[in-house]
């Protein structure tokens, strides 16, 4: 998988915060900007440390419950579910 992928199907390469404010979940092990300090992103945490999962794409759960928690405030519900649509499509290599 592109390393620009991140483990839940985000394309970091295509967010607005990537760049300066953050260099993409993978390159930073899911110490992304939007989490507290020392901490990794929930989803990174399941899936990689918890789970040993290279992507959530091996887990027969997606989308869970956490990817649903993860809604960007600057996202509309519609625009949030066409995002976990194609992240799901992404990881499944559909």
């Amino acid at each position: 998988m592109n390393d620009m992928i991140s483990c839940c199907g985000a394309d970091c390469s295509t967010c607005y915060c990537f760049g300066d404010l953050c260099k993409g979940c993978n390159a930073l092990c899911g110490k992304v900007f939007h989490v507290p300090d020392g901490k990794e992103c929930v989803i990174y945490h399941c899936c990689k440390i918890q789970n040993g999962y290279d992507s959530c794409g091996e887990c027969d759960k997606l989308p869970c419950d956490l990817i649903f928690g993860t809604r960007d405030p600057n996202m509309s519900k519609e625009e949030f579910m066409r995002s976990v649509d194609e992240r799901v499509k992404r990881l499944k290599g559909e």
